[in-house]
């Protein structure tokens, strides 16, 4: 108990003196006295420990909405999402207003395997109640042993009744680079899904691998950022030494800018990269200082708009506060923080659910403010976010009810896997590489007979609509996931990409005719 109090009273010894101003003596005060009131006076014996705990979060919760607490148990599990691994169902998530929001799922993971997506709510773990368990709580039930079955329910935005899901546990991936393969003699592809410790040299190893293409798609798409030295060495090699990659101001920190500490590897190679709703923080200053340069071309869709510089300060107990110190500032000037109100951090979410709405809005519809970038002076905008300079829209023509739900129910994740099991051997024999596989294989309308099947003795009932608007997605996934399991994570997105992802798509024919498409958008126009 005492030591609770002691971690949190630690947090301002590590303070500058000129941050402790005289009026913090009596609030300071005042919460000593209350603590004192509650072990001495309170009718009942308390652990006082969750009481602190509380009255740390409700404090950060009137700031801005990316301060934290972190319990010890939710250190370990931060410390394990960047070196090690786990066995889960795969999904980063926060506790907001008692309810357990998935912010992102692991690629590769159960959860984006099962169908479950960032926003969703968790409201039920088995036949535990969700609602209330606390951020340290919440990797008790979802975690387990490798194999294990973990049943949520789930409520969807838009969607009137709670999901369920029956997940299987597995091996969370620790890698950061995806994928990475040659689209063509010229142009290759790779895909990072976070920036942990390893990304800079995943990275610089799967571009040398491809044989440093002259053509390369950068894939942030769902990045939501990590650790940002790792971003910055990412960005610096496409840069040149020297250049800033972004900037950073606060109140009590010094304005500080972060430039490329070596001669990039790749300053003159055809560069798209690719961005969606859900890049966020490390990867905003990636495609902010590619683009403010205009190094490369940006294709996809506004990103998330998370610009805030937290530090993260140890308590002596294993558990730390992260508190905003700072806002990121692209190296033309552009704030990456979209706008928030303090205390509100309902509505910032809400916010971003709305924006996701309307994500293909002209950047000068909102007002946004204009800047120019830094080298050949052509127009970009402010506002929060990185806003591409080419934006495609998401295609959903091919997504129905009936796909959703054999999705979310795990009739399609557990027909996959006895389907692979039973057909390894005889797939593997019939193709001996992924070129044979990928111009060989086709789906069979006797295999989708049996998933439709499957999913109706599950109680999926058959939708002869819905499943002629998500035949393509079915196929396409079921070929996907094949190839995955025989050839690697490469190949599932060398059969996804081309089918399923547009800013891929259009990325492709930028980078296959650049003169005409891709120069252009890097000038000024008069």
């Amino acid at each position: 108990m005492r030591r609770t109090i002691l971690s949190f009273l630690s947090l301002f010894a590590v303070l500058p003196l000129a941050a402790q101003q005289p009026d913090d003596a009596e609030p300071l005060q005042k919460f000593a006295r209350v603590y004192r009131y509650l072990t001495e006076l309170y009718v009942d014996e308390e652990p006082m420990a969750p009481v602190i705990e509380g009255a740390i979060v409700g404090m950060l919760e009137r700031l801005d909405p990316h301060s934290a607490y972190l319990s010890a148990e939710e250190m370990r599990g931060v410390r394990e999402s960047l070196d090690g691994e786990f066995s889960g169902i795969g999904v980063e998530f926060n506790v907001l207003h008692d309810t357990v929001v998935v912010v992102n799922t692991v690629p590769g993971g159960p959860a984006e395997r099962a169908g479950l997506r960032a926003n969703d709510r968790i409201v039920r773990i088995d036949t535990l109640d969700a609602v209330g368990l606390s951020r340290a709580d919440v990797p008790k039930y979802l975690r387990g042993r490798r194999g294990t079955k973990v049943a949520v329910g789930v409520l969807r935005r838009g969607v009137p009744e709670p999901l369920h899901f029956t997940l299987v546990r597995d091996r969370i991936p620790i890698h950061t680079v995806d994928a990475a393969y040659r689209i063509s003699d010229s142009v290759g592809y790779i895909k990072v899904n976070r920036f942990g410790h390893t990304t800079l040299t995943e990275f610089r190893e799967a571009y040398r691998r491809l044989g440093r293409p002259e053509g390369l798609i950068l894939d942030l798409q769902g990045n939501g950022g990590g650790l940002l030295d790792e971003a910055i060495g990412l960005a610096g090699f496409f840069l040149p030494r020297g250049v800033v990659v972004v900037s950073t101001e606060g109140r009590a920190v010094p304005a500080t800018d972060f430039e490329t500490q070596s001669p990039g590897e790749d300053l003159r190679g055809r560069l798209v990269v690719l961005i969606d709703e859900s890049s966020a923080s490390g990867s905003e200053v990636v495609a902010g200082a590619i683009q403010d340069w205009d190094r490369g071309v940006i294709i996809g869709r506004p990103s998330f708009g998370k610009g805030l510089v937290q530090r993260q300060i140890p308590l002596p107990d294993g558990s730390a506060v992260r508190l905003t110190v700072a806002r990121y500032h692209t190296p033309s000037g552009r704030v990456i923080q979209r706008p928030y109100e303090k205390g509100n951090r309902r509505e910032y979410y809400l916010d971003h659910l709305r924006r996701y709405d309307d994500r293909l809005r002209d950047s000068l519809d909102a007002g946004a403010p204009a800047y120019r970038t830094l080298r050949t002076g052509r127009t970009v905008y402010g506002g929060g976010g990185i806003r591409p300079d080419v934006l495609v829209a998401p295609d959903t023509a091919g997504y129905s009810d009936y796909c959703a739900r054999l999705v979310r129910e795990g009739v399609f994740s557990d027909f996959v896997n006895d389907w692979l099991d039973r057909s390894r051997d005889s797939l593997m024999r019939a193709y001996a590489d992924f070129s044979a596989f990928e111009s060989g294989f086709d789906v069979s309308d006797t295999l989708l007979e049996a998933l439709k099947e499957e999913g109706a003795r599950r109680g999926v009932a058959f939708d002869a609509a819905g499943y002629a608007a998500s035949g393509t997605i079915l196929r396409t996934q079921l070929k996907a996931l094949a190839a995955q399991r025989l050839f690697g994570s490469d190949a599932y997105y060398r059969i996804v990409n081309p089918q399923l992802n547009g800013a891929y798509v259009e990325a492709v024919a930028v980078l296959n005719d650049w003169k005409r498409r891709g120069v252009p958008l890097l000038e000024a126009k008069n």
